[in-house]
């Protein structure tokens, strides 16, 4: 597989557990909370598969997990579970990396 691959697949799989649990919430624009929030880990898997830096690749999906979620832990005020969510998440990514591109 590809890095672009892996990311757009690791990145809509991290969007989808992301979002699961916000149908059940209530919002004042719910639609544009869910899709923004999918587009942010969307995003996350994406820029982690293609990054190249002379890091473990878990190190660098725990390092943009986490920066690309201060955002909106930032804007939303619920920043434990945004940042846990992004870093935890991003560190996965990083992790199943090496064995699933070649």
């Amino acid at each position: 597989m590809t890095h672009v691959g892996y990311g757009l697949i690791a990145g809509s799989v991290l969007g989808a557990v992301a979002i699961g649990p916000m149908f059940k919430m209530s919002f004042a624009d719910k639609r544009a909370a869910i899709s923004a929030a999918f587009i942010e880990r969307f995003g996350i898997g994406l820029v982690i598969a293609v990054i190249s830096l002379p890091w473990p690749t878990w190190l660098i999906g725990v390092v943009f997990g986490f920066l690309l979620s201060v955002p909106s832990a930032l804007i939303t005020k619920a920043t434990v579970p945004i940042l846990v969510t992004g870093t935890i998440g991003g560190g996965l990514i990083g992790l199943l990396l090496p064995y699933v591109v070649r």
